[in-house]
């Protein structure tokens, strides 16, 4: 199972996690169509966090079920993290901050979260 690592722009976030890149997610929810994520989903047991816990800020909104985390510094959001339905933790990836890469190779299946 590949490795993979990641980070914001300014490197204070930086990550890894385990598994295989398959087709990419894009959501047009009004935080990920303004953020213009492409997520890949991990078992939190899979994702690493390699920096400080501290050095990442957390926005939540609506039902507030997820944590979008960004870099207060550079801006960015490498990921988010929240459950499942099965009650499984799970991190979305934003496949735009993780090494090597590239979004134009990727098959993105579209998500209506705008009708949630």
């Amino acid at each position: 199972m590949p490795t993979h690592t990641g980070s914001c722009h300014c490197g204070a976030i930086a990550f890894s996690f385990d598994g295989e890149i398959g087709q990419a997610m894009a959501c047009n929810c009004s935080i990920c169509a303004r953020k213009g994520v492409l997520m890949h989903f991990s078992p939190e047991a899979a994702f690493r966090l390699t920096t400080p816990e501290g050095n990442m800020a957390t926005y939540r909104f609506n039902t507030h079920h997820i944590a979008h985390h960004f870099c207060p510094t550079c801006g960015i959001a490498p990921f988010s993290r929240a459950t499942d339905k099965q009650g499984t933790p799970m991190v979305a990836v934003n496949l735009r901050c993780v090494d090597g890469v590239d979004p134009a190779a990727l098959t993105v299946q579209m998500f209506d979260g705008r009708s949630l």
